[in-house]
């Protein structure tokens, strides 16, 4: 143990909370499987035995959700048929093709669809307007660009796009970045330790539940040389873990999704 804990990488932990806090141990976490509401006693005993009862109590009945309209009304959450059309007006042909997403496919990466606020003169009105904030990363230029669309006329009201500003990565980016630690050199010791937990071979990222975080460069301190374009380029950290198993230590490392390189913090 006292080996496994000098290792460069290697560090595997219980839980997210250890990992935060810097920890290094190898332990399995395991979940009580038949402790009942007391601490005790098996699920069988618990279902014999339901104890003193102080009345009847009739059977619960699950009722299926109300079907969800094809549009929301005034300040509803945005409904999948509302969400699914401001994403392709946000996206015509000529956008798509201007544009790249994590994977160097055409089309940015899309991040979030969200309800628009209203407009000062617009809060009081008994059906107010419906529109949606669509935000994307635009690998190709390096750019956060949100679109506000009105789904009643299908009309792209406002653009913006910005360098330099770096919200929280989503699924396939935190993938994607896993997928280039793994294949790269930086990457041997989460290789190894992933052997090492497993017995298995670490191949891709999908045999990892990974999150990843914004890592913004000199914003954040002092960085390496191979790391300075951060902030102006994509680049994440991860917290990584075995998929129903243990956390692996890999918060010194940023993927630069942008170069699609891997540094380490000092």
């Amino acid at each position: 143990m006292r080996n496994m804990m000098h290792r460069h990488l290697g560090k595997v932990v219980a839980g997210a909370a250890v990992a935060l806090a810097g920890t290094a141990a190898l332990a399995a976490v395991t979940l009580p499987g038949d402790a009942g509401a007391a601490g005790g006693g098996s699920r069988a005993a618990a279902a014999a035995d339901p104890g003193p009862q102080t009345g009847q109590v009739r059977p619960g009945a699950v009722e299926r959700a109300p079907a969800e309209g094809r549009r929301g009304v005034g300040r509803d959450p945005l409904t999948d048929d509302e969400i699914a059309r401001a994403q392709a007006l946000a996206v015509p042909p000529t956008f798509r093709g201007a544009t790249e997403d994590v994977r160097g496919r055409p089309g940015p990466e899309r991040l979030t669809t969200d309800l628009a606020e209203l407009g000062p003169d617009e809060s009081g009105r008994a059906d107010p307007p419906r529109r949606a904030n669509v935000s994307f990363y635009d690998y190709r230029s390096d750019a956060y660009i949100t679109k506000t669309v009105d789904l009643t006329t299908g009309k792209v009201e406002k653009t913006d796009s910005r360098h330099g500003v770096q919200p929280p990565p989503d699924r396939a980016e935190s993938e994607a970045a896993a997928g280039l630690l793994i294949a790269a050199p930086e990457g041997e010791g989460l290789r190894k330790d992933y052997e090492h937990a497993t017995g298995k071979a670490l191949t891709g990222p999908g045999q990892l539940a990974v999150t990843g975080f914004v890592y913004r460069g000199a914003a954040e301190g002092p960085a390496p040389e191979k790391l300075r374009a951060c902030g102006q380029h994509r680049c994440v950290r991860l917290f990584t873990k075995v998929r129903n198993g243990q956390w692996i230590d890999t918060r010194r490392y940023v993927i630069d999704l942008s170069a699609r390189t891997v540094g380490r913090l000092d």
